[in-house]
């Protein structure tokens, strides 16, 4: 069975260049998988920001949403339509005080994993932290109990165990951006790699 296929022409405002389509939903971790239950799980906002605490509570008391995403992941394949629910990053900002002076965000992760965004490329309304996916818990291998989902850039920006957001004042670079990844990662201008 082929696992892989070359997307046809009618999809080509979807499916970025150099891309392929799965047909289940692949599952690349860098190190172990962490295993955090949801009494446990916690989100902290630092940095920029009026330092706040969210429980798995505080989450689920925020609006939630239904989201179709498409998925791109910088080793070549995506993943069209997935269904999620969660919260989107908007209604997450409307509930903290972020200082004016913040333009860069630090997703920091359950297992040391960090990735970073322009606050322009967070604070997008198609942007969620997903806990749901297929109508079931977001499993651990797909960044469960919650994730982060930033659909118009490659995958590794979508941070899987999300545990912090840490607003800054200047770029950072995250994980993968420090070992050679673009600090940004858009797909269709095929920014997977740093040019420095």
């Amino acid at each position: 069975m082929k696992f892989f296929e070359k997307p046809s022409s009618d999809l080509a405002d979807r499916v970025p260049p150099g891309q392929h389509l799965a047909k289940g939903f692949p599952v690349l971790t860098y190190g172990d998988t962490p295993e955090i239950n949801t009494d446990n799980w916690q989100l902290t906002v630092s940095g920029l920001a009026t330092p706040k605490t969210f429980s798995w509570q505080d989450f689920m008391d925020l609006p939630q949403s239904e989201f179709t995403a498409d998925f791109h992941c910088v080793t070549t394949w995506s993943k069209l339509d997935v269904k999620w629910r969660g919260v989107k990053v908007t209604d997450f900002l409307k509930a903290i005080e972020v200082d004016p002076k913040a333009v860069h965000v630090m997703e920091h992760c359950y297992g040391d994993y960090t990735t970073n965004l322009a606050l322009d490329d967070f604070a997008r309304e198609e942007n969620f932290f997903a806990h749901t996916l297929y109508g079931e818990p977001l499993p651990a291998e797909h960044g469960g109990p919650m994730r982060t989902v930033v659909p118009h850039l490659y995958a590794w920006k979508s941070a899987k165990w999300i545990n912090g957001i840490e607003f800054l004042a200047d770029m950072e670079l995250g994980f993968w951006e420090r070992n050679g990844y673009h600090h940004r990662g858009e797909p269709f201008a095929e920014e997977r790699y740093s040019m420095r």
